[in-house]
């Protein structure tokens, strides 16, 4: 099943949940929807909404709240991007100039808080305390995760399972929520909701190292960014950190002084110690037993087209190349 397919599944459902979104970007304030709007139609992949959709459905959901709270899972992750974008000054995503480039770094912060408190406005709505907390403490854990990125910026020492938690943190806790909140919509079982935010857990895992690897293999055109985005950013990500820890110690500096100048040496060079020393092939190791993790901890959910789209995005985590 590619990836075309999975959204042809779920169209109409994804059709609802825009309609949520656009009602619920509308604001008095006029810089809020422009700034809103830009970014939100922007062209993402709007995986996270479609993985309440996905998880909801696999357990047989039947009402309009799995709308809502994709909305809501979109709307943190929209808040997250443009809070990104402004910390690491970023000028272009998914090959257009970021909202900061454009309306400022003050009203995309503010537009991005502005989205967050929307965002649990919809919530309430929902009427669910569960689901209000499982919301609650995956924003709380999002942020911890944005500062410990930040803690990590232009620092070599940073090690792999440091890394990784930032990934769970930042990335990685969003992905789960929102397996999550499907299945407590679905009224799964204590095992089949926890497999699900397990599910979600490690297939946001793969993403992101596999968004790692992009950084160093993949094509502006397909990706939206420039190569060494990452490590302009001084961001010593998984293959700048297997690099330095397998390589001689002349490679091992290279890298070490790129990610301390934020690559002011060139790309060239580090690109070359990654090659040599296989860093990508390990961080696509990684990336793939994460998605075979992710695929394993649903192996005993009922089956169904939807679980059978959950287990094809695990293999499209790794595969995609942008």
């Amino acid at each position: 099943m590619s990836i075309e397919r999975i959204r042809s599944l779920i169209v109409q459902d994804m059709g609802e949940v825009d309609a949520v979104i656009r009602e619920k970007l509308y604001s008095d304030v006029g810089l809020i929807r422009q700034v809103s709007e830009y970014i939100i139609n922007s062209g993402g992949k709007r995986l996270r909404p479609a993985l309440v959709i996905l998880s909801a459905n696999a357990f047989r959901y039947v009402g309009r709240y799995h709308y809502n709270l994709a909305a809501v899972v979109e709307f943190i992750h929209t808040a997250t991007l443009l809070h990104d974008d402004v910390v690491d000054a970023s000028e272009l995503r998914r090959s257009k100039a970021t909202a900061n480039a454009l309306f400022g770094n003050a009203a995309s912060v503010l537009v991005g808080d502005f989205l967050y408190s929307r965002a649990f406005q919809m919530m309430v709505e929902v009427d669910n305390m569960r689901i209000m907390r499982v919301l609650a403490d995956a924003t709380n854990t999002i942020a911890e995760g944005e500062v410990l990125q930040l803690l990590n910026c232009r620092d070599p020492d940073v090690d792999e399972e440091n890394y990784l938690r930032v990934i769970r943190y930042k990335t990685a806790k969003l992905f789960e929520a929102a397996t999550r909140l499907g299945a407590i919509l679905g009224n799964a079982t204590p095992a089949e909701e926890e497999a699900m935010a397990a599910y979600g857990m490690h297939l946001g895992t793969a993403f992101q190292l596999t968004d790692d690897m992009l950084d160093y293999s993949g094509d502006y055109h397909e990706t939206g960014k420039n190569l060494g985005d990452d490590l302009a950013e001084g961001k010593p990500t998984l293959p700048l950190i297997y690099a330095m820890k397998t390589g001689s110690s002349a490679q091992a500096a290279i890298i070490r002084n790129a990610i301390e100048q934020g690559g002011e040496g060139g790309f060239q060079p580090v690109l070359e110690v990654i090659q040599q020393t296989g860093a990508l092939e390990y961080a696509k190791q990684r990336a793939q037993s994460e998605s075979e993790t992710a695929s394993k901890t649903i192996s005993s959910l009922p089956d169904s087209k939807y679980k059978e789209s959950l287990l094809q995005l695990s293999i499209f985590a790794v595969a995609r190349n942008y």
